[in-house]
């Protein structure tokens, strides 16, 4: 008598689990808006279980890690492996057996997504992309220097693929302040915000600087709301879940 076979036990989902920083005084929006990010980064990997949460808002990364549970993949949306990722989130991580990848800041993927909204923009100002400068809004960090190199790092891998008059990275935090670098930008000119989410340095100290200063450039979005982001964030995801597999 002839039978039919079992269907193979299909492999759990990875759990991916990606962390921001959050909006400390207003945490619920970011939170939202975090989760909106995760579900797009889901659409584009079927096989994996990918949820989201703040630093920022109380309670909200620990209840993730006890649902996701061990061997859990972290993806840090942060643009630099600086302090917060590498001694706030590893301490908030400690006691769980999860694996932490390189922030968002760091994927080398990560300009060429940058090239087409800077293309996109001039070309819808009128501007000759070879006679616009870019000024690279960045956070920057009084604690030490990692977040100014990461942005300086990205700078010099965009300017090998965007033929722009200049690359300027300037920093909220530390010098060259967004103020002093905007005003010797030859040119025309347009802002591009090196930060992973909208919050309110991107909305005060970069866009409040730059209005108040009469800055005529167009304002891109946050790098970290172009369009390709899910896309890049799910390519990580998946790369090291092969490698994992393959180890």
């Amino acid at each position: 008598m002839s039978g039919t076979r079992s269907p193979s036990p299909k492999a759990p989902a990875t759990e991916a689990l990606i962390v921001a920083h959050g909006q400390p005084s207003d945490p619920e929006p970011a939170e939202a808006r975090l989760a909106e990010l995760a579900a797009r980064v889901q659409s584009h990997l079927p096989d994996h279980r990918v949820t989201s949460a703040t630093m920022a808002a109380p309670d909200a990364l620990e209840n993730a890690l006890a649902r996701a549970g061990d061997d859990t993949l972290i993806y840090p949306l942060f643009m630099a492996d600086g302090w917060f990722v590498r001694t706030a989130l590893r301490k908030r991580l400690d006691g769980h057996n999860v694996q932490v990848l390189p922030p968002m800041g760091l994927d080398p993927a990560l300009p060429a997504i940058a090239a087409i909204a800077i293309r996109e923009a001039a070309a819808l100002r009128g501007y000759d992309l070879h006679d616009t400068s870019v000024l690279l809004a960045a956070h920057g960090s009084a604690r030490g220097q990692k977040a100014a190199e990461s942005a300086r790092i990205f700078a010099n891998h965009l300017a090998q693929i965007l033929p722009v008059a200049r690359i300027a990275p300037t920093f909220v935090e530390q010098a060259p302040y967004i103020a002093e670098t905007a005003q010797s930008l030859p040119g025309p000119a347009l802002c591009l915000p090196f930060f992973a989410q909208e919050g309110e340095h991107v909305r005060d100290d970069v866009n409040g600087t730059l209005r108040g200063l009469g800055f005529a450039g167009p304002l891109l979005p946050a790098l970290g709301l172009c369009p390709g982001i899910p896309q890049l964030i799910a390519n990580a995801l998946r790369q090291e879940t092969r490698e994992r597999a393959a180890a």
